[in-house]
């Protein structure tokens, strides 16, 4: 579940994507009717398939106490503050749900079915409307004590950087986000409300400010994964999102910043790439829960 849709899929214990169905988060109409709209997905799906479901998996946006299946906070999600949202979904489906962080997710569908198959230790950086993150150790998510792990938008990357929501200045989605990319291009003047895809036509048609732009993210984002090289020493750091369409304007400045001060990297066969289930990780990471319980 994001802040504008909802996807459902049932995977099968091969990675294979059996069937799947698409709609809107009805966000307007509350938090029960969108976990109504989630049960009736499953069931949706769960019938047409035919037989028992091994297990459900639902990855949504935001802060979550894992042991008690609540959704604390998500700045994606209004009015989803404190909302027993695992206990909900279960007494519509009768059945057990594993709740997780959309961000998790997606990492452990990296792990299990995308880029990162090879491995067991990886990182991985969702860039969109903000950054989040997903740490898979010895194949499974790392969560922290209450579930919070993970939160690597919020890396300081900049000191005295950009003031931001979580009341820190700096941090990396401030930087390195999609978000981000719009609000220097129109610091540049090269526009009032430019996305960051246009900001990237115009990088790749050679506007001088634009491919200033995705070099500043670059920094921004070799920092931050600078630093997790030298914490976890992780053989595989991932990035998605819609962003990674510039990579050739922000990859080489995050290489470069990378190598200048991850010692741990110049010394080592850690690789830094992309992503490649897509918008589709957070299905396979949610189908694959019940089988890493």
């Amino acid at each position: 579940m994001g802040g504008t849709n909802l996807r459902a899929a049932v995977i099968d214990e091969t990675g294979a994507l059996i069937d799947r169905v698409e709609g809107r988060t009805n966000l307007a109409a509350g938090p029960e009717a969108v976990m109504d709209d989630i049960a009736r997905s499953i069931l949706e799906l769960r019938g047409r398939c035919g037989g028992q479901l091994a297990g459900i998996g639902v990855a949504v946006p935001g802060i979550i106490e894992m042991q008690k299946g609540v959704v604390r906070e998500s700045p994606n999600l209004p009015g989803f503050c404190d909302i027993p949202v695992r206990d909900e979904i279960e007494r519509r489906i009768q059945a057990p749900v594993h709740l997780e962080n959309d961000a998790n997710a997606a990492a452990l569908g990296e792990k299990w079915a995308g880029a990162g198959r090879a491995v067991d230790d990886l990182v991985l950086l969702t860039l969109g409307t903000g950054i989040g993150g997903g740490i898979i150790y010895g194949g499974k998510i790392l969560h922290g004590f209450v579930g919070m792990a993970g939160e690597l938008g919020h890396i300081q990357v900049v000191p005295n950087g950009n003031p931001c929501a979580c009341g820190g200045h700096g941090c990396l989605e401030k930087h390195a986000s999609a978000t981000a990319v719009t609000l220097m291009a129109r610091l540049l003047g090269l526009g009032e409300n430019l996305t960051s895809e246009q900001v990237y036509h115009l990088a790749r048609d050679g506007n001088a400010h634009a491919r200033v732009v995705f070099a500043t993210m670059g920094k921004a984002l070799g920092v931050a994964i600078a630093d997790l090289v030298n914490i976890f020493n992780f053989p595989l750091y991932l990035l998605s999102g819609g962003v990674l369409a510039a990579w050739e304007f922000f990859a080489p400045a995050m290489f470069e910043e990378v190598r200048r001060s991850s010692y741990v990297f110049r010394n080592s066969d850690t690789r830094i790439g992309k992503a490649e289930l897509g918008k589709d990780a957070g299905l396979y990471g949610a189908a694959r829960l019940p089988l890493t319980a």
